[in-house]
C-alpha cells in the first residue's frame, strides 16, 4: 500500500486535515455554528465548478469562493441577528445555484464525482503542496488567534467590551473555515467534509474534559477517523469520504458505549 505515491500523498494530506479540521471544528461547535461548516462545504461545490469550467486549480477556486461565502455570512449576520439559520440558507442557495448552472453546462460533469465523494487517487503532488501551505498558514493563524478566539467563543459580548476586535477576528475565522474545507475536498469530499469538522469534536466532548484536553482529543479522534478511513477505502475500493465519515460515526458510537459501560460499572 505505502509503495504507491497516491497513497503516500493521501496519508500526508489526511494527517494535515486531521489536525486542521478538529481545531476549526471545536470553535464552530462551541459557538453553535456547526451549520456554517455544512453550508460552506456545500457552497464550495460552486468554487470547484468554477475551477473545472475555466481550467483553474479547483482547490484554489474552492478556497476563494468559500472564503467569499464565509465573509458574506458574517456580513449578513449583522442584518439577521436573530435568524442565523436564515443566513446559512441564503448562502447555501447562492452556492448551489451557481454550482448547478456551471455543472449543467457539461464542462465539469466528468470530474465532479471525485470532489463530491473524495478519492485517494486524485491527490497529486501539486495538490499536496497547496494543502500543506494552506494548512500551515491556517494552523499558525489559529495559534496566533487562539486566546482571542477562546474569549469570543465563550463571551463574545465581553470580548467586544474589553477591546477585542470581534468583527475582524470573526472574518479571519471564516477564512480559516474556508481554507479548512478547501484542503479537505480531495480526501473527504464536499458532501461529508462537515462530518470531519464536527464529529471528532462531538466524540471528544463525551469525555467531559477541559477545553485544551478536548481539543487534543478532537485531533486524536480526527487522526484515527481519517487514517483508518483512508486505509479501509484502499482495501475495499470505496470512496474515501464516505468511508472516513462512517468510521467517524462508528468511533463516536464506541465512545458512547464505553462511556455508558463505565457509568454502569460505577
Amino acid at each position: 500500500m505505502l509503495q504507491y505515491s497516491f497513497m503516500q500523498n493521501a496519508l500526508i494530506a489526511g494527517f494535515l486535515i486531521s489536525i486542521l479540521c478538529p481545531i476549526v471544528g471545536i470553535f464552530l461547535v462551541l459557538r453553535r455554528y456547526s451549520m456554517m461548516g455544512d453550508t460552506l462545504s456545500h457552497s464550495s461545490l460552486a468554487g470547484i465548478a468554477i475551477g473545472l469550467v475555466f481550467g483553474l486549480n479547483p482547490l484554489l477556486t474552492a478556497f476563494i469562493f468559500t472564503s467569499l461565502c464565509g465573509i458574506l455570512i458574517e456580513f449578513l449576520r449583522s442584518y439577521y441577528k436573530q435568524y442565523a439559520e436564515l443566513v446559512m440558507s441564503i448562502i447555501l442557495t447562492l452556492g448551489l445555484g451557481i454550482a448547478i448552472i456551471l455543472i449543467s453546462t457539461g464542462k465539469s460533469a466528468a470530474n465532479i464525482n471525485t470532489f463530491l465523494f473524495g478519492s485517494i487517487l486524485t491527490v497529486s503532488t501539486k495538490d499536496l503542496y497547496i494543502i500543506f501551505i494552506l494548512s500551515l498558514i491556517s494552523i499558525l493563524l489559529l495559534i496566533f488567534l487562539y486566546n482571542k478566539l477562546l474569549y469570543i467563543t465563550f463571551d463574545e459580548q465581553g470580548a467586544y467590551t474589553s477591546g477585542v476586535n470581534v468583527k475582524f477576528i470573526n472574518y479571519l475565522f471564516t477564512l480559516l473555515v474556508g481554507a479548512t474545507i478547501s484542503v479537505s475536498i480531495r480526501i473527504i469530499g464536499i458532501l461529508v467534509i462537515s462530518s470531519m469538522i464536527v464529529i471528532p469534536v462531538a466524540t471528544a466532548l463525551q469525555l467531559n474534559k477541559g477545553f485544551k484536553q478536548t481539543l487534543i482529543y478532537s485531533i486524536l479522534f480526527g487522526f484515527i477517523d481519517i487514517i483508518i478511513g483512508l486505509i479501509a477505502s484502499y482495501y475495499i475500493n470505496s470512496a474515501s469520504g464516505g468511508t472516513i465519515a462512517l468510521v467517524s460515526v462508528i468511533v463516536l458510537i464506541l465512545v458512547l458505549i464505553l462511556k455508558k459501560i463505565k457509568f454502569i460499572a460505577k
